[in-house]
């Protein structure tokens, strides 16, 4: 059954407007506090020996750094007392960080009140199961039925309490440097760290000085509006300006949430979310076997290859942290993520962490004495093109005969060295024609083709 107003990543839209609306906002945490309350979204008993949980049921909210933050927050906190739960506060922290909290104080759910790398007009509301997962499907599905019914209140001897969690951040800090070779430091490396005016302003910048490095920061300085403005892993620009004024050995960007990585070496060159996905596997793959990668339908032919070639297996996922996240847990597998730079280890959390994620490279560099060039230096991304072609609604692309013959024609010329992607948008009557090629003139020609072919069709 589609859902009304969950999508991929929870409820995400323009502040003011629906559904990011305080009253709207208030009966999302009144719906989720009563389902909730009924033990949906905890995790079954290990054993019959395992304590049940007592009392009343809480949850822990953050959020980033938007402004409108504190207005969802206060909205949230009410519904979620009003239907009987208890709420923990932490203030601006990143996602995942809400998600390791969630399941280190047994909590019934994590709340994050993000957008995460959208401009700071727009906000949303993700929810966390209480052992840290995205909230399954079934329990959004509870949710929003439960939004349905008409909004009341507990008694006031029910009235859930709201309290603010004590040094969140430290917590999160230490977690974090848990996942770092005890073995190893950052002693010696000079970087600069964007945080983006997210959420990661007041964590990321003690986690990696506490490692030894020598850190420069930019984009810690949030006023509510400037989240993700020309910063963060969205405008690696600011980074690679800053890592060549400062003569930095590499550089980190976060996004607004801080679950979304980018990378910069000394020359300022960007490295994206398929080739330090490369690097962690890799080092990995120096310690144990690797059982296999998820990418997903973005992710760069050349990536695919090369983790061909050092034997793992590789498959791919609907475009989405979340997908990949579901078929890692399918299969028993441990790594995977998106060209975006949202990248899983679930060796050391259970959803994505850039900080986290960027240890793991910089564990890397420090075993083997290898720069990020040289790192992925076998991996020689293929140039992309991607063409959006508008559509009218209901436009059936699959039985377009011009679009198939063209397709067709097109992967005989390509063979094993190009790839090429045709989806529909999920948000907008576009289709989205997306080519690789071992050149970026090849690509964008082929992607142009296809694109011709579905034109005539819808004007």
């Amino acid at each position: 059954m589609g859902r009304k107003y969950f999508g991929t990543d929870g409820v995400r839209g323009r502040v003011g407007e629906s559904p990011i609306t305080p009253d709207f906002v208030m009966r999302l945490g009144y719906a989720a506090g009563r389902v909730l309350a009924s033990g949906a979204g905890r995790p079954a008993p290990m054993s019959t020996h395992q304590p049940k949980v007592v009392g009343r049921p809480a949850v822990i909210i953050g959020k980033d750094t938007r402004i409108s933050g504190y207005m969802l927050e206060a909205a949230l906190e009410a519904g979620l007392s009003a239907a009987g739960v208890d709420v923990l506060l932490c203030g601006p922290l990143p996602t995942p960080a809400v998600a390791y909290l969630t399941r280190a104080l047994r909590l019934s759910a994590g709340i994050v009140i993000s957008a995460s790398h959208n401009p700071f007009d727009d906000n949303g509301i993700k929810f966390f199961s209480a052992d840290g997962d995205k909230l399954p499907d079934a329990v959004e599905a509870e949710i929003e039925s439960e939004l349905e019914r008409p909004f009341a209140c507990v008694s006031s001897a029910e009235l859930g309490r709201a309290r603010r969690v004590g040094d969140a951040a430290g917590r999160y800090i230490e977690f974090c440097k848990r996942t770092f070779p005890a073995d190893l430091d950052l002693r010696g490396i000079r970087m600069v760290l964007d945080c983006a005016h997210g959420a990661a302003y007041q964590t990321a910048p003690h986690l990696f000085h506490e490692l030894g490095a020598d850190v420069v920061t930019i984009g810690t300085s949030p006023n509510g509006l400037n989240i993700n403005d020309r910063c963060g892993a969205t405008h690696p620009e600011t980074l690679q300006a800053a890592v060549r004024e400062h003569g930095a050995m590499l550089g980190i960007a976060l996004d607004g949430d801080a679950d979304r990585l980018l990378m910069v070496d000394a020359s300022g060159r960007a490295y994206n979310g398929d080739e330090l996905l490369y690097m962690i596997v890799r080092e990995r793959l120096q310690h144990g076997p690797v059982a296999g990668v998820v990418g997903t339908l973005m992710s760069n032919l050349a990536l695919e290859q090369a983790i061909r070639r050092l034997g793992v297996e590789f498959a791919r996922a609907r475009v989405g942290d979340r997908y990949v996240l579901e078929m890692l847990r399918e299969r028993g597998w441990l790594y995977g993520g998106e060209s975006s730079g949202h990248l899983l280890c679930l060796d050391h959390h259970s959803t994505g962490d850039a900080s986290i994620s960027a240890l793991q490279v910089l564990a890397a560099m420090q075993r083997t004495g290898l720069s990020l060039p040289e790192l992925c230096a076998d991996l020689q991304i293929l140039p992309q093109t991607l063409i959006n072609v508008r559509i009218e609604r209901g436009f059936d692309w699959q039985s377009h005969r011009p679009l198939e013959l063209a397709r067709r024609e097109v992967e005989r010329e390509l063979g094993d060295a190009g790839r090429i992607l045709i989806r529909p948008s999920g948000t907008e009557p576009l289709l989205r024609v997306m080519v690789e090629a071992r050149s970026s003139e090849t690509a964008e020609l082929v992607a142009r083709r296809l694109a011709s072919a579905v034109a005539p069709a819808v004007g």
